[in-house]
Formats: C-alpha cells, structure tokens, sequence
C-alpha cells in the first residue's frame, strides 16, 4: 500500500490532504479514487485512508481508521557517524532509517578527510532529511529519523553521553566487545564511529572521560560505512526488533 509521511496539520478527524509534491507522487503511482493508501503522521500513527477525489494540484481522502505504526523498534538508537568523503554518509542516513534509527548525527573530528563549513552543510542537510524521508517511506517506518550536523567532536560526546548505553567504536579497543556492551536492558543507545582514518587515541581517552564506552567491533577493520550500520543492526537484534 502507498505511504506518505505528512503534516498532522492536514490530517482533521474524518478527511486528510495531499498537495504539492504528494500530490505529483500520487499522481505518478496512478492512485484514483477509490485506491487505499496510508497516511503517516511523523509521530509514531498510521491512518489508513482511501481516495475521494483527486484534482493536479491535491489529493482528497477519506480517513477510515488509525493505529500506532507497528515498525517502530522499541528503543531509540542514534548514529554519530564523522564526516566522511563523497556521499557515503548519504549511504548511512538510507540504511540506518531502514534499520530503525531515531537520530542521524555528522560530526566533526581531527582524523576527517572531509572538511564541512556552514555553506556547506547547509546545502547537504536539506538533501540528506530528504533522503531520510524516502528511505522511512520505503520501509514503512512511522517515523523520519531526525539528521543533524553538529559542530564539534566535543558537542558529539556531550550530546551521546545521555544515552543509556554510549558506545564508542574504537579499532585499539580488543577487551570490551559490544555483546558485553548491550548486556541488560535499556531504551536509549548511542553509536559512535569514525572516519575514514578512524579516531586519535586523544579523542579515544576525551570519549571515555566524557563518560562512554569504549568498544570494539570484532578483528577486522570496517569501512566507515560499514561501521555504524554493523553496530546498529547489532543494537536492533539485541533488542529484539528483528
């Protein structure tokens, strides 16, 4: 079934909206009147609807029912992925919304090849949530994961440090495996990986005094694509949202 993610401002109690680009999407899917589609808030409910009547510029339905979308995994899990070369963090924020994450977050740190000023993210960022956005859509997601640029490494630690489970992914560390890591129960997670040079061991020893846990990803030594969608799959099986 079709799914858009829309505004709860177009949703009122019996009838729902689409306009703008929506609306071309629809019309691009050949939806008419009578086709179901769902209807997604962006907070977690589904609303499942059926066409009344379609124009160029909107899409008119009537709302049958609602529910909480049941894709949502049950612990919120964010990314912190430096910046990397070419669009391979463009490649993350695809996956990592399929996996389930709640947050995708770029940050800054001295090992980046890739150097992000202000002009620049803020050509990337609007692309990016876009890409969030398709990626939640394909996937049946209830929610669209929110992406952020922070702007330093030391924001990254503060901001990760909240989380139930802080993790650190750092190629030196061999004792501390992320099966101990994710042992016991918790509802909020946070990964952390590195460029494409990896972290200093400065930035390894900031991390663990900022109050996260340093680990380890297993003996072979992952892209920094690879890392993070490694970690979070990992995190989303202990879970048991797969």
């Amino acid at each position: 079934m079709p799914r858009f993610f829309v505004d709860p401002e177009q949703l009122g109690p019996q009838f729902a909206l689409l306009t703008g680009q929506q609306a071309a999407h629809a019309k691009v899917l050949r939806l008419g009147r009578g086709d179901e589609v769902t209807l997604c808030d962006g907070l977690g409910e589904d609303f499942r609807c059926v066409i009344s009547d379609m124009s160029p510029e909107q899409v008119c339905l009537v709302i049958q029912s609602r529910e909480p979308t049941e894709s949502e995994p049950n612990i919120h899990a964010a990314v912190y992925m430096a910046f990397s070369k070419g669009d391979k963090l463009a490649h993350v924020i695809q996956k990592a919304t399929e996996l389930g994450a709640a947050e995708i977050l770029a940050f800054p740190s001295s090992r980046c090849v890739a150097k992000r000023d202000g002009k620049a993210l803020q050509k990337k960022l609007p692309r990016w949530r876009k890409i969030a956005e398709s990626a939640a859509e394909q996937s049946g997601r209830g929610r669209i994961p929110a992406v952020e640029a922070l702007p330093s490494y030391e924001a990254a630690l503060r901001r990760a440090a909240l989380a139930d489970r802080a993790l650190f992914f750092y190629e030196n560390e061999r004792a501390h495996t992320l099966t101990a890591a994710l042992d016991g129960t918790f509802s909020t997670v946070s990964l952390i990986t590195g460029p494409e040079g990896g972290f200093s061991l400065e930035e390894a020893e900031q991390a663990r005094a900022a109050g996260l846990s340093l680990c380890t990803l297993g003996r072979r030594i992952l892209r920094c694509e690879t890392a993070p969608l490694c970690a979070l799959a990992a995190v989303m099986f202990a879970a048991g949202a797969f």
